[in-house]
């Protein structure tokens, strides 16, 4: 993500990463995108805005944590990524003193 309009889509979607409304999203979407949205391709960045579209936190974060089912649409290398994401960032949270 290089140009004017991949810089505004990725501060649209850090936006709305950080405020989903329910925390647990908000501590997994937000630095994901932050660590991991500016190496993204165009085709996972629309999966990613895709994924802030869901209405249900709730739901989005029990598919990433995989207490739920997750559609077939969302599951995805990206959703891959994502888990693998929180996996590491847990683990290093908890290795810091957090939790």
């Amino acid at each position: 993500m290089t140009d004017d309009r991949d810089q505004t889509r990725l501060s649209r979607a850090r936006f709305r990463a950080w405020r989903r409304g329910f925390r647990e999203a908000d501590m997994v979407l937000g630095p994901f995108i932050e660590q991991v949205g500016p190496g993204l391709t165009d085709a996972e960045m629309t999966e990613f805005e895709g994924l802030l579209m869901q209405d249900n936190d709730h739901e989005l974060y029990s598919w990433i944590i995989e207490t739920a089912p997750t559609p077939p649409e969302h599951e995805t290398p990206l959703m891959a990524r994502i888990r693998a994401f929180v996996k590491e960032h847990v683990s290093h949270a908890v290795q810091q003193g957090i939790g």
